[in-house]
């Protein structure tokens, strides 16, 4: 019984150890390939200059997705088999996905916004009807904060599949204004008025020309649209500051600003 035993272990031995010896080179020459990838990936990640929110996750990942083919294909040269193995977690991760669907979208959203970055931290945006500025962008959801100081948190699956409007691309934006005059005000008058303030404010830009037109007869005001180029930083402070402007100098010129009345007649039979 004792030579049956010692030449079941002789056999054995002859049978697996040389594919255990090279399986375990395998696995240390394989490890070491990994780091040198991995080291390899955060170089070039670096250079391409990928979002810093993005790169861990993709290093991760990466190292990850390498070593599990590394197991697979250790434990195959040991004899294991590794069909039904597969197969299983093939089940498995179909099971998981399509119980995470929503988060998996919104980590692909995310991915899409890190890699082609349509905004980015500090941009002011306006989607999902939402505005605010991006405070940050997260690898599942992109977090805003309002000018009242509110935050907004926006998965990135909706974001990363509708329409947005990013404010902060351009360098300069156009200020859009619409003055109302009474008929029978000094519409000359008016417009020479509204030429001087924007020459006298340095925000506006001379190039391109500001723009003052008569843009519509309304039903009780003559209505003057003003536009302007002015830097993007300066968007909000010009707005405002040109209608203050022209609330308080508009009638010491005699320029009314009409509002809406309702005339009552009242005939007796």
């Amino acid at each position: 019984m004792n030579f049956d035993l010692t030449q079941t272990l002789i056999d054995l031995t002859l049978q697996y150890g040389p594919k255990l010896i090279l399986s375990v080179i395998v696995l240390f020459v394989g490890l070491k390939i990994i780091k040198l990838l991995t080291l390899t990936i955060e170089k070039i990640l670096n250079k391409k200059d990928i979002d810093l929110t993005l790169r861990p996750f993709i290093i991760s990942f990466s190292n990850v997705l390498l070593k599990v083919l590394l197991t697979i294909s250790v434990l195959s040269m040991v004899g294991v088999e590794m069909t039904s193995f597969i197969a299983i977690l093939g089940a498995a991760g179909l099971a998981i996905g399509m119980a995470l669907s929503g988060t998996l979208q919104n980590f692909a959203g995310g991915v899409m916004i890190l890699l082609f970055k349509p905004y980015k931290a500090g941009d002011y945006i306006e989607a999902q009807g939402f505005a605010g500025t991006v405070n940050e962008v997260q690898i599942f959801n992109t977090i805003l904060k309002t000018p009242d100081n509110k935050t907004i948190i926006i998965p990135n699956g909706a974001l990363s599949n509708s329409s947005l409007i990013n404010y902060s691309t351009e360098k300069q934006r156009r200020v859009d204004w619409t003055f109302r005059i009474s008929y029978g005000d000094d519409l000359n008058k008016a417009k020479e008025l509204l030429k001087r303030f924007c020459e006298e404010d340095k925000r506006i830009l001379t190039e391109p020309a500001p723009a003052i037109l008569l843009s519509n007869l309304a039903d009780s005001s003559v209505n003057i649209s003003v536009r302007a180029w002015v830097n993007s930083s300066d968007y909000w402070n010009v707005l405002w500051d040109m209608n203050e402007r022209v609330y308080k100098e508009f009638d010491s010129h005699n320029l009314n600003i009409p509002f809406p009345q309702m005339a009552l007649h009242v005939h007796n039979k």
